[in-house]
């Protein structure tokens, strides 16, 4: 009878998600409900962002909440995905997410989600991006020379190469270019999990009103945003100017499953809601006693940003607003938060290629898990090709390069919960004592 349970276990099929649920929301349920559907997986193991997101943004709620919800939904395991990636580039964020799920040596699918829901088109898309045809090459050094952003010159090079504008229009989305870092990472890999993508239910990525109810989390930010005070915000002209302050949960009822509005009634005003601009006096103070050859150290720091963020420096007026200040045609917002955020939290370019050589993981770090897949972690136990922390005092046998990225890791959770305690009064949970959750 034992022999027949490990043999059932051993054949557990499993999926594997790259999220951030911020916040965790009805399309993020459909996401584990239909990756599961579509590959025929038993479980799921989700790999999240931590306390930061790849918009180089502070996550909205601290990352032990969004991995409680994701477990009340059905997710078996909820694996941190190190700050150096999740704050990165798509590239980063795709290649750091994928190869953590694929040295747990258990997954074996990908399911991600996608505007096109379009897998061959995406193959298509990565292959291009990965194999560098001299002519796409040379159409993109043309487009980028002609002034053009990064992002629009790929597109135009993609098109250019290709012929077909619908195919490079999908690298107008943001699933869909996630999606294509993902299949880029597979590949690099030469990884066995098989990828999937599932249509993106709801509102688009970007929409900021509440719609039916699959709205995107950027509308749900926004609302949660508004219920951080019962005074009107900046958002004036936006959705939610009319919305009392004593409904705002009632049109969350409509947004996520029940399991996590009781969770979110439970901590609002003593968790969340976090903003960029909470953190304001931090980054300023990073940067009042730098020059910029000190700044170009930072991950996605050039010389140009660099030059820019000193001789603007005395227009510092708060976090959010110094990125839109700092933005130019060639830097986007969304590099601009992402070099502040690694400034801020002191990730140096020199030590993720640090991490890069060594394999990009020295660890893989569990947040949480359901106790009817506690089996899983006995599976992870002998399969991972790397060391599962479900305590930080087990990190003592990890090399020079793993012991600091999680020391990165740490540092920026501990900054993220002094925001919280300081912004909500709350006791202090410094990460040293937090425990794995079991659900």
């Amino acid at each position: 009878m034992v022999t027949e349970m490990i043999y059932k276990e051993i054949l557990m099929k499993i999926v594997g998600l790259i999220t951030e649920y911020n916040p965790f929301h009805n399309g993020h349920l459909y996401h584990i409900e239909e990756a599961k559907r579509v590959s025929g997986a038993d479980t799921v193991i989700v790999v999240m962002s931590g306390d930061y997101v790849q918009r180089g943004t502070p996550a909205i709620m601290p990352k032990r909440l969004r991995a409680e919800m994701a477990l009340k939904c059905g997710a078996g395991a909820v694996f941190e995905l190190p700050v150096c990636y999740a704050s990165g580039s798509a590239e980063y964020f795709a290649m750091g997410a994928v190869s953590l799920l694929d040295r747990l040596g258990v997954t074996d699918a990908v399911c991600f989600g996608s505007e096109c829901n379009d897998l061959d088109s995406l193959w298509d898309i990565a292959r291009i991006l990965l194999d560098e045809p001299e002519a796409y090459k040379e159409s993109l050094r043309e487009a980028l020379k002609n002034g053009q952003s990064y992002p629009a010159a790929r597109k135009k090079a993609v098109s250019d190469y290709t012929g077909n504008e619908r195919l490079a229009s999908l690298l107008d989305d943001p699933n869909n270019i996630l999606g294509i870092e993902y299949l880029k990472a597979l590949r690099r890999l030469n990884s066995s999990m098989v990828p999937y993508t599932i249509l993106r239910k709801g509102s688009h990525y970007h929409d900021s009103s509440i719609n039916g109810r699959f709205s995107s989390a950027s509308a749900i930010r926004s609302l949660l945003a508004y219920s951080s005070s019962s005074l009107r915000t900046d958002r004036s002209g936006g959705s939610f100017d009319d919305t009392p302050f004593s409904n705002i949960l009632g049109v969350l009822e409509e947004q996520v499953p029940a399991c996590c509005l009781e969770l979110l009634k439970d901590c609002h005003k003593v968790l969340f809601p976090v903003y960029q601009n909470d953190f304001s006096l931090i980054l300023k103070y990073k940067l009042l006693n730098k020059q910029p050859e000190d700044l170009t150290r930072y991950l996605d720091v050039s010389g140009e940003l660099a030059n820019r963020i000193c001789s603007q420096l005395n227009n510092f007026f708060n976090y959010k607003q110094f990125c839109e200040l700092l933005k130019t045609r060639e830097i986007t917002h969304a590099r601009i938060s992402r070099a502040l955020l690694h400034i801020m939290l002191g990730i140096k370019t020199k030590n993720v290629q640090e991490y890069i050589d060594g394999g990009w993981h020295f660890y893989a770090r569990l947040l949480g898990f359901r106790k009817d897949r506690v089996k899983l972690l006995s599976l992870l136990s002998e399969k991972s090709s790397l060391p599962v922390l479900t305590r930080l005092s087990e990190s003592a046998v990890l090399p020079a390069p793993g012991r600091q990225m999680l020391r990165n890791d740490l540092l920026a959770s501990n900054l993220y919960n002094s925001v919280v305690t300081d912004k909500f009064k709350t006791a202090f949970q410094n990460e040293y004592k937090q425990a794995v959750i079991k659900i």
